[in-house]
This record gives structure tokens, C-alpha cells and sequence, in this order.
């Protein structure tokens, strides 16, 4: 699974108030973890003395501290959104102290952090709650629990499952006996289980359930993880578009003190269900075909469901069955059809639809998990997110972002306007006031810094660009690549309706490719008859050894042919190659434009070299790797690493590895950068000497994983090299998809800060060595910075120069003239995966290797 889904799984868990139709509760307690193998970890976690570098120990003890964390504890009951408990940073000396860098000139900041400004000074007792029968409904659990309020107090929060008190019961467990609204009698078991004082960690947990029910007294409701405003939709009638507003929010212990990190956040809706997808269908395909299609289309999608707020993944089709049919609630049997209209008053219509099957992964309002899947009626179920239709629509774009892209200014008034409702509802202060919390009304003040910019070396001369722009597209034109193959023997491919869009393109580059030093003889021209077998058969028989590159004009953007050149020329007959649509050759103003793009891409692909910045690190090895999920091969995940080969990093090594369903972190590591590895010997006659490792594509709570079970494998590779070889080694954690907003202001207007802009204090983890950078110019919007974590340093790198160095690769991605948000081998590495996964579904060929075949 990957991390945005299983965030949403999480998220459905939290806030269930009644078990899906279909989804039974198990009524077993769930089996205890095995306190001997927990135990045997920490132990070996917390041995004396300071292991070698690569110890399988040293990175036990990194993460000890998190093994002592119960499992109920970990950020929240049902998950650890947030790594709590990861103390990294003490292991590393060099950064003890201080992790904060100190080049680049100061630039005050604000960021969306509220601080705590008061909290609860007093010992919070944490108690389980039992009911006897089980009671699915969350509702009904607090009001059975919540008419004690003499033995329990005023004071009190409660989330189904923990309960949460200002003080003391006599007993440590407390029994209590209630009655429901049919008179059945219910005994609740109340257990102390924890005694927190206010620093306990436990109590960040607390605060976010807290703040949740500030959210739900504001009438938000939680979707996935976050909370949203269904009674100030944004319609977009003319797309079918409903846009919900809300907010992302996180309580942590920050740098400086503990903070709530507020974002905006949106959630698109479609006005269509399932049910109106599926009838298309059928009416577009016919019935002997609707089957297929509709799995096809339907099996991996988001659904909502209105009369819960809750978020569904599809995993399959119950063809046999309908609203007719009957499901277990309780010790009775019910008709779907009968649940929905005594539960939610709504009456189903179509009596005939086929169910939709959800395998939910998640436990019960009992703390309980579920068994069996949840059956969902398509007619209730709404679609959400967008399809790669709408997403290549270019007015459906323009229109949601005009709603969704918010400037910075509006991103800092919106924020402002909802801490300032908060405490303007009084329900909602008199409910932090009872615990003794308030938040700030101001964002956080900070001081970030701004790293220099970057001078680019091209060819013969170096040149420096518009640091605010952060693009160089302007200053590189007319000066040579640093180095281009000639390009000999190639072929040109087109039907005969885009023969005229492929004369232009061959004509431009012939304009283009001299000023860049690429020298280009004409193509060999390959005519094909426009459908798949066609393309593919032109290439069978035009492509040889002696091909350097084929450039392929496509009729349209259908995925379908793209493919099949990738499978064919990545695999099985390993060429360079490159695609482009002909609507994009179409307009002549553009053509220059896209023919220098083209070019520098074959360059690329064929082992060219464009531009370099300084890196004064000599034998460094850079390593980029990250993941993705094919959805074609029923969510296989495809794991790739790309390593630099020499000294300006402008020569790279890649490698994919194919993983088993839904699995995030690579098994294959160890292989793959032995491989890198030797290669960097063949180019350089020497192993590097230190090794920076940039692991993207890490979801939340997968921080421990990449801590015990990656770093090791990288260690395993490096010492399968000779066991007298010792490399400095760094691996640092990357993270786009984050909730950290940064302002600077100008005339008294917030806007985005420039690129190059530093932070590593105020809202940085203190048990981290982390940081952040805003690399990107955005022309629209608010910029996003990237979360940098170290999560292993033996190198001793200053925390100036690790910063310096991120900055610098965010220079070195070829396929943008310009800064990117991450380093360029994590982007290197996530096209490769992307191909791999969408198009490829096999391993590339590996005479493919030393190439950005993939750009």
C-alpha cells in the first residue's frame, strides 16, 4: 500500500461511528505482539559501547527510543502519522550541539505554526473503555459512557476507545452500567493504563484529539486525515465539480516549542456516482465488454460516501450481488436496501446495481479490527480526485485552480481567519479552555537564510542566471553542451497525416542543434499506418544495431502506442528513444521552443553532458532512489536507484527493481547499488570515497523502516565491495508532500520566499537533523519547500555544506533548464520508476544502464 493510501485508511479508522454494511466485527481481541522478539530489539538497541559505523547494532540504537513507544502510543492510536519516536540525531556527534548552518544572508520569515501558548500543568490519566456487548456506533459509545458524568467529571474527551481524564478514579478499573434507547443493558469496563505528565509524548496525542473536536464543534468533517467544510462547498457546475474547503492540522513538539501546524487543504468531489460512471460505460461498450472495462476502470479508485463522510477504496466487484441481498448486523440478517433507509433515510432506487467491494484495513470504533469486507452500493458512492482526462483538460485545470491555488496573502489570510474562528465560536473556546489550552492568533515569526546562487557551467564558459526566476532556459542559448555524441544514425517515425509535423521538426533541429554543439545528420524517414501493430512492426524491422536513436511522432496522446515503443526499446531491443504528440509540432511560434527541448533530451539520452555546477567534494557518489506502484501488474511496486559516476555529477547509473504488491521500501537495494557501485569503478578506477544517499518517495510512518531495514542493505553493498572499504555515508530522507508553508514580505504583502531559501530552526524536530529549502520559483500559487531529514551521517559534513550540496542537485535535473524541488537523482529516479510502472512492466535492458533513457 502505498503512503497516501494507507494515510487514508488510517484516516477512515479514525472517527467510524458505524461498521460498514457488510464488514463484520470481530469480536476477538487482537493477538498481543510478541514482547520477547520487542524486547530482544531494544536490547540489542541499547548495547554499551560505540559500534562501528555499519554495525547492524548502531542502527538499533538509533531507533531504540522508538521500540520503547507502545504501539497505542506511536502519534496516534491508529497509527504513526508523524515517525514520533525516531531520536536519529543522537547518534550523530558533528550535530549535537547545533544542526543549523550559517552561510547565506538572513531573511525573516513566517511560517502557518500556531505556538501553544498555555497547557495542561497537571498529570492526565489515560483510561480503556470496554462495553459489554460490544457497541459498534462511536455516537452510541460516548453517550452510554457519557451518562456518568458524576463518577467521571465535566472534564473529560473520549475517542471510542481511550479515554481521557483531569483526575483520579478511586479504582483502578471502574465498572459502570448504562442503558440504551431499546432497554438493553450494557456494562462499561473503565481500566487506568497510564499515568502522563506534561511532557509526556503521550500528550501530543491528546492535543490532536482535542483540537479534533475543535474541528468537529466548527462543523468540519473528517475526511481521510483531514477536516472539511461541507456547508461552504465551491461549485464548478460546468465540470461537475464540487471543491470542499478545510484544513490540515498537527500538533508536534517542534525546535522552539510545541506548535500547530496548520495548512489549507481542498477536496474534490464529483457531482457523478459510480452508478452514472458505470451506465456510460455500459451504453459506450456494450454489455459483453462492460464487465472488463468497468473492473478496469473502477478497481483502485476513491469513493466518498456522503451519508458518512467516509472514504472508500474499491477493490473489487460483488457481481452476484445487489441491494436485495441480505448482511449480518448484530444476530440478524438485513436487507441492504431496509439499512440504509432506517440508518440514513435514503431510499435506493435501482434495485438491480451490482455492489462494490472495499477490503477495509482498519479497526472497528471498538479499537477492534473488522473482518470481511465492506460492501458499498454504487449509487451512494461519489467519485472524487480527478481522471487524466480532466487533468489534461486544460480549462477544467485553469477553473479548479483559480479556486485551489492559493497566493500566498490568501494562503495567510485564510489561516489567520481560522485560528481567529476558533476562538471567536465559544463552544469551541470553552472546550480549550476547560483543558487549560490556547493557541497564538499570530503565525510564527522566523529567520530563514538565503544560500547564494548557483553559477552554471556549459561548454566552454559559465554564466549566472535571475536568482528569483531560478530558470536559465534564456542564458544557455548559443553556447555548446559540455558534451553531445554526435547523432549519426537515427530514425524519424510519423504517419503519413503528421508527415508535415515531422519535416518541421527534423528542419528545426537542424536550426536548433548547431548552436548547442550537437551534430545531427539526417534522419532516416520510417513511415507507419496509425495503429499499434503497425508502429511496432516499423521498428522490428528498421531498428539495428547500429541505431543510436528513434524519435517517434505520435497522431495522438494515446497510451497504448507509447508503450509499446518503451516495452520495445527499452527491452527488447535496447535503443534510445523519444515520443512527442504531433498536436505539440502543430504551432509554429512554439516549435524552436520544443525542438530545443527535443534535442537536449537525445543529447541526454545518449550520454550527453549539459551543464555542471561546482561540487568541491571529490570521490562523492550520489545516490537518488524512490518507488513506485504499478497499478497494471495489481499494485506491484517498482523500487529505482540512480547513482552519479563522475565528478560533475552529469553521468548517472540506474537501476530498477521489481518488488512484490504494495511495497514501499526496496528489497533489492543491496543489488542495485552493488551494481552502481562497480560501475563507478569502471568509469573512475576507484570506489567513492563518500557516499550521500537521497531516499524520496518515504510515506509517513515508514521513517523506522527506512532507519532499520534500508540502511543496512546499503551497508550490505558497501562491504560486499571488501571489508576494508569504509566509505563516509549519508542518507538523507526526502519529503515534498508536506503541511510547512513559508511567507516573506514585501510592501507588507506575504509572498513566496526566494530560492535558496534555508530554514533549519523554530520548526525543525529537535530529535532530527533536518531541515528544509525552498529551491522552486513558482509563478503561481505558494511555493512548497522540501523536508530534508538526515537520518544517518558518518561523513561529518558541516550542516552548511549538506545544505549547499541539496541546493546544488536541485540545479542538475536535464530535463528542466531551471531549479527543481528535489535533488536531480530522486527525480531521476522517480521517471525511471514512473516508466518502468506505467509503461514498461518489466526491467529495462541493461545496456540501458549508464543512460537517462527515461528522460
Amino acid at each position: 500500500m502505498s503512503g497516501r493510501a494507507r494515510a487514508r485508511s488510517r484516516g477512515r479508522a479514525r472517527g467510524q461511528e458505524t461498521v460498514a454494511p457488510g464488514a463484520s466485527q470481530a469480536r476477538e481481541p487482537a493477538p498481543a505482539a510478541d514482547p520477547s522478539a520487542e524486547g530482544e530489539r531494544v536490547g540489542r538497541g541499547r548495547q554499551k559501547g560505540a559500534p562501528g559505523p555499519y554495525a547492524a547494532e548502531g542502527i538499533l540504537q538509533i531507533s531504540a527510543g522508538f521500540q520503547q513507544v507502545k504501539l497505542g502510543e506511536r502519534g496516534g492510536r491508529r497509527g504513526d502519522f508523524h515517525d514520533s519516536g525516531i531520536y536519529t540525531r543522537q547518534a550523530m556527534e558533528h550535530v549535537k550541539e547545533s544542526k543549523s548552518g550559517t552561510t547565506g544572508s538572513a531573511i525573516p520569515l513566517t511560517a502557518n505554526f500556531f505556538r501553544i501558548l498555555s497547557r495542561p500543568q497537571w498529570v492526565l490519566y489515560q483510561y480503556h473503555v470496554d462495553f459489554n456487548p460490544p457497541m459498534e456506533s462511536r455516537r452510541l459509545r460516548s453517550a452510554l459512557l457519557f451518562q456518568h458524568e458524576e463518577a467521571l467529571g465535566s472534564v473529560r474527551s473520549f475517542d471510542g476507545a481511550l479515554l481521557f481524564l483531569p483526575n483520579r478514579l478511586h479504582n483502578k478499573e471502574t465498572k459502570l452500567y448504562s442503558e440504551t434507547r431499546n432497554g438493553e443493558k450494557v456494562q462499561i469496563t473503565v481500566t487506568l493504563t497510564n499515568e502522563l505528565p506534561p511532557t509526556s509524548p503521550v500528550c501530543l496525542q491528546f492535543y490532536n484529539i482535542i483540537f479534533r473536536r475543535i474541528l468537529r464543534i466548527l462543523n468540519m468533517q473528517q475526511i481521510g486525515r483531514n477536516y472539511y467544510s461541507p456547508n461552504d462547498p465551491l461549485n464548478i457546475p460546468q465540470h461537475k465539480l464540487t471543491i470542499w474547503p478545510g484544513y490540515a492540522s498537527t500538533i508536534l513538539k517542534y525546535e522552539s516549542s510545541i506548535m500547530m501546524c496548520t495548512d489549507v487543504s481542498h477536496k474534490v468531489l464529483r457531482s457523478d456516482t459510480v452508478l452514472d460512471l458505470m451506465i456510460n460505460l455500459r451504453q459506450q461498450f456494450g454489455d459483453q465488454r462492460f464487465p472488463d472495462i468497468c473492473a478496469k476502470e473502477l478497481v483502485g479508485l476513491i469513493v466518498l460516501t456522503k451519508y458518512n463522510n467516509k472514504t472508500y477504496r474499491i477493490d473489487d466487484i460483488a457481481w452476484d450481488h445487489n441491494p436485495t441481498n441480505t448482511f449480518k448486523r448484530g444476530d440478524a440478517d438485513i436487507l441492504f436496501t431496509d439499512y440504509y433507509k432506517s440508518q440514513y433515510g435514503l431510499e435506493i432506487t435501482d434495485k438491480n446495481q451490482v455492489l462494490l467491494i472495499s477490503n477495509v484495513k482498519k479497526l472497528g470504533p471498538s479499537g477492534r479490527p473488522l473482518s470481511g469486507p465492506a460492501l458499498l452500493i454504487p449509487e451512494l458512492c461519489y467519485l472524487t480526485g480527478l481522471t487524466d482526462k480532466m487533468r489534461s483538460d486544460f480549462t477544467i485545470m485553469k477553473d479548479l485552480h483559480s479556486h485551489t491555488r492559493l497566493t500566498p496573502d490568501q494562503r495567510e489570510g485564510r489561516l489567520t481567519r481560522f485560528v481567529n474562528n476558533i476562538q471567536m465560536t465559544p463552544e469551541a473556546q470553552e472546550e480549550l479552555d476547560k483543558w487549560g489550552l490556547s493557541f497564538d492568533k499570530q503565525l510564527l515569526s522566523l529567520t530563514g537564510r538565503v544560500l547564494p546562487g548557483e553559477r552554471i557551467f556549459q561548454g566552454p564558459r559559465s554564466y549566472e542566471y535571475n536568482p528569483m526566476a531560478a530558470d536559465w532556459s534564456r542564458e544557455m542559448r548559443g553556447i555548446s553542451l559540455i558534451n553531445a555524441p554526435p547523432l549519426n544514425n537515427w530514425l524519424l517515425c510519423y504517419t503519413r497525416r503528421n508527415s508535415k509535423e515531422a519535416q518541421s521538426l527534423l528542419e528545426t533541429l537542424g536550426k536548433v542543434s548547431g548552436p548547442l554543439g550537437v551534430r545531427i545528420q539526417r534522419a532516416v524517414m520510417i513511415e507507419y499506418e496509425d495503429h499499434q501493430e503497425a508502429l511496432l512492426r516499423a521498428l522490428q524491422h528498421n531498428v539495428g544495431p547500429q541505431t543510436q536513436m528513434v524519435v517517434v511522432v505520435l497522431p495522438s496522446s494515446r497510451k497504448d502506442k507509447y508503450d509499446s515503443v518503451k516495452k520495445y526499446l527499452c527491452v527488447d531491443c535496447p535503443t534510445p528513444s523519444q515520443c512527442v504528440v504531433a498536436r505539440t509540432l502543430s504551432r509554429p511560434q512554439a516549435l524552436m521552443t520544443v525542438a530545443t527541448k527535443i534535442a537536449l533530451q537525445m543529447a541526454c539520452k545518449m550520454g550527453g553532458e549539459l551543464w555542471s555546477v561546482e561540487i568541491p567534494l571529490k570521490q562523492l557518489m550520489i545516490v537518488g532512489i524512490d518507488c513506485y506502484h504499478d497499478t497494471a501488474a495489481g499494485k506491484r511496486s517498482i523500487g529505482a536507484l540512480v547513482a552519479s559516476l563522475n565528478q560533475n555529477m552529469t553521468r548517472w547509473f540506474s537501476k530498477c527493481v521489481l518488488q512484490h504488491k504494495g511495497q514501499e521500501l526496496m528489497d533489492g537495494l543491496k543489488m542495485a547499488l552493488t551494481a552502481a557501485l562497480k560501475d563507478y569503478v569502471k568509469f573512475n578506477k576507484v570506489l567513492p570515497s563518500r557516499i550521500v544517499v537521497y531516499r524520496d518517495g518515504v510515506g509517513d510512518g515508514q521513517l523506522h523502516s527506512v532507519v532499520g531495514y534500508e540502511i543496512s542493505q546499503i551497508m550490505e553493498a558497501i562491504k560486499s565491495m571488501g571489508q576494508d572499504y569504509m566509505p563516509k555515508l549519508s542518507v538523507v530522507v526526502v519529503k515534498k508532500r508536506i503541511s510547512s508553508r513559508f511567507f516573506t514580505y514585501i510592501n507588507g504583502k506575504a509572498t513566496n520566499p526566494p530560492p535558496g531559501t534555508v530554514v533549519d530552526t523554530d520548526v525543525t524536530r529537535p530529535e532530527w537533523y533536518d531541515f528544509y529549502i525552498v529551491s522552486q520559483a513558482v509563478r503561481c500559487g505558494s511555493v512548497s519547500p522540501t523536508h530534508y531529514n538526515v537520518v544517518y551521517d558518518t561523513s561529518g559534513l558541516k550542516p552548511d555544506h549538506m545544505q549547499r550540496l541539496t541546493y546544488k542537485l536541485c540545479h542538475m535535473y536535464y530535463n528542466w533548464q531551471g531549479i527543481i524541488q528535489v535533488p536531480a537523482p530522486c527525480q531521476y529516479a522517480h521517471k525511471l520508476a514512473f516508466l518502468v510502472g506505467q509503461s514498461i512492466h518489466r526491467e529495462p535492458s541493461v545496456e540501458l544502464d549508464d543512460l537517462l533513457f527515461y528522460l
